[in-house]
């Protein structure tokens, strides 16, 4: 039994090793694409399907996703142009953060962040969508690329982000 705990143990030990060297040399962003693209891509709010891995988050309002939300999407008394605009203005600080894809006739925007440690990416989604009382929402949907868990990474980015545009939006208001 202690010989097969030995070995067991050397083996974890090279495969961490190899994994070390792997991040070394290749870095992060590389490494992960072996695992798939960071860019997951667009999303439809309106029949998106939540993963069963708790690993993604997501900000929305009934009248838009049947999915459940982890939180009500932001609902903002500004014009639809000004809103998307409060988007792209209050994210550009976030870290390591890549604007992939942007449409402002469809009101969506599609980003990538990685993690501070690791460079794990994240995709996420947002929604600028006019509402039936002349408001405008924006709805958010963020999900890691790798790994069944985020640790509370993806909800948090969603409540974040959710404060921080509205928060942008509302500056302009007298």
């Amino acid at each position: 039994m202690r010989r097969f705990l030995k070995t067991l143990m050397g083996l974890v030990a090279f495969l961490a090793v190899l994994f070390l060297a792997a991040f070394l040399v290749l870095g992060p962003e590389r490494l992960w694409a072996e695992f798939g693209p960071s860019d997951l891509g667009d999303v439809d709010f309106a029949t998106l399907v939540r993963r069963d891995s708790p690993n993604d988050a997501l900000a929305c309002l009934p009248e838009f996703c049947a999915a459940k939300a982890d939180i009500a999407a932001p609902v903002i008394d500004r014009p639809f142009g000004d809103v998307f605009l409060a988007v792209q203005d209050s994210v550009v600080h976030e870290p390591k953060l890549e604007q992939v894809d942007a449409d402002a006739g469809q009101g969506t925007l599609r980003f990538v962040q990685r993690s501070n440690l690791l460079g794990f990416p994240d995709t996420i989604n947002v929604k600028v969508v006019p509402t039936a009382d002349g408001k405008t929402a924006v709805l958010i949907y963020s999900r890691s690329q790798l790994g069944k868990g985020d640790m509370g990474v993806n909800l948090a980015r969603v409540k974040r982000w959710a404060d921080l545009i509205v928060t942008t939006a509302r500056k302009d208001i007298p």
